[in-house]
Parts: C-alpha cells; sequence; structure tokens
C-alpha cells in the first residue's frame, strides 16, 4: 500500500514537471507564418549587434541592457539610451511582425532602417486613446509593412491627404499651388520618392499613420533610461520579416 501510495503522489510532480517542458518548448519552437524568416531565435542574440559589436551566441549585452530570458528579448532600463540593432541591412520592401510587452507607463521604440517607431505602454500613458485592442500588461503585435518608391507629398511640411486635392499649374512661367483649392506657396510644395512604413498594432493604425525611411538600413530596439534600474522595462518575442522581391 505505501509503495502505491508512493506512485499516486509521484504523478502530480510528473505532470508538473512535463506541463514546464511544454511551455519552455512552446516557447522555443514558435514557426512564423509561410514566407516569414525568424530575425530572433527565441534563444540568444544570433544575428544582432550592440554597437559594433555582433552578439552571435551571446544570450546578453556585456552591460546586461538586453538580454534573452524565457524565449523573450529583454529591453531593460539603465543609464542612457541603449539601441541593439539586426547585423542585416534590408532594402527590399517587407513586411514585419513582433510582439511586446510593456511594463506600466514604459517606453521604447522599434527602429526601421534607423527612423525610431515609439512603442510604449500608451493607453497607461495617456497616449493613442483611439486604440481599442491594446492589452495592458499583455502581449501586442506591431504589424509594420514597408515599400518603397511611393511618392510622398508634403504642403507647409505636412503630409498630403488621400481626401486632400493638390493643384499646381503654370501659367506664363509662373507655378501656381492650391490645396483644396486655398492658395498655398508653391514653394512649401515638397513632391519626393521615398520608402514608406505604415504601422499597425493589433491591427489598429497608431500615429504616426505613415513613416518616411531612407533606402537602406537595419531593424532595431531600444531601452530606455529609467527610474530603477535593474527593473524590466520591455520584452519582445517572435520577430519575424518577409522580404519582397
Amino acid at each position: 500500500m505505501a509503495h502505491a501510495y508512493a506512485r499516486w503522489l509521484a504523478l502530480p510532480v510528473m505532470v508538473l514537471v512535463l506541463g514546464g517542458f511544454a511551455v519552455a518548448e512552446q516557447a522555443d519552437t514558435f514557426k512564423p507564418e509561410d514566407g516569414y524568416v525568424l530575425l530572433f531565435n527565441g534563444k540568444d542574440l544570433t544575428g544582432w549587434r550592440y554597437g559594433k559589436d555582433t552578439l552571435e551566441g551571446k544570450g546578453e549585452t556585456a552591460d546586461k541592457r538586453f538580454f534573452v530570458k524565457d524565449g523573450v528579448i529583454v529591453a531593460d532600463e539603465g543609464k542612457g539610451i541603449k539601441d541593439l540593432y539586426t547585423v542585416k541591412e534590408f532594402d527590399k520592401e517587407f513586411n514585419l511582425k513582433l510582439e511586446f510587452r510593456a511594463g506600466e507607463k514604459s517606453d521604447s521604440g522599434v527602429y526601421i532602417r534607423g527612423p525610431q517607431l515609439q512603442v510604449r505602454d500608451f493607453i497607461r500613458r495617456g497616449e493613442q486613446k483611439q486604440m481599442k485592442n491594446f492589452k495592458n500588461d499583455g502581449w501586442n503585435e506591431l504589424d509594420i509593412t514597408v515599400k518603397n518608391g511611393i511618392v510622398v507629398t508634403k504642403v507647409n511640411g505636412k503630409d498630403v491627404g488621400p481626401k486632400d486635392v493638390l493643384e499646381v499649374t503654370v501659367k506664363d512661367g509662373k507655378p501656381v499651388a492650391k490645396l483644396n483649392g486655398t492658395a498655398v506657396d508653391v514653394n512649401k510644395v515638397d513632391i519626393s520618392v521615398n520608402a514608406v512604413a505604415t504601422c499597425l498594432c493589433n491591427g489598429e493604425p497608431f500615429a504616426p499613420p505613415t513613416m518616411t525611411l531612407p533606402a537602406k538600413g537595419p531593424i532595431g530596439l531600444q531601452a530606455e533610461p529609467g527610474a530603477n534600474p535593474g527593473t524590466m522595462k520591455f520584452e519582445y518575442r517572435r520577430i519575424r520579416i518577409k522580404e519582397v522581391n
């Protein structure tokens, strides 16, 4: 009887242990959608650099501002702003997906070919109040699409939207411009061809709705300074990209 009772006690322990392995395996074996490539392998910082230092096989940066724990990249609080970048630079059009989890009122960022997309604990900071799907203390998904060769038009430094009508005419060698029927200074009309990123968080657009980008650059993550160094600030996981030829 005692021997059978001992076996019965051991059973829940085995279930708990096996359950733990199941969780770890799930975190380590996330498979991206067809056509996507993981930029973070869930185990270490291979494929990333910190300044000029490549992090092949390393689980943390020398100053521990970035480290891998339980299948995520942790961007920790500390002195000054620090950035982690992919070794590879991207010049093709692409779709980038990743998930982030923010500490209360925390601040971070994702660099797209150089320019930074602000990524924050939006709702508890009183920002991006239009978001309905944001999860406090939960995982939120960023979906970033980059297109090359997009015509960008600005008047007085502001984007001309799809509902605006910009008219530029030339008479007697002199250009005249009107925006939605109102005359504007033609010298303040800027038309250029750029790479542009459109950004979604949990399927919702958020400001800025578009970003103008350089022709080439890496993907990066930011670690912000904080009042309590050593306290977890931001986590990132499931970082994957699909390039378009």
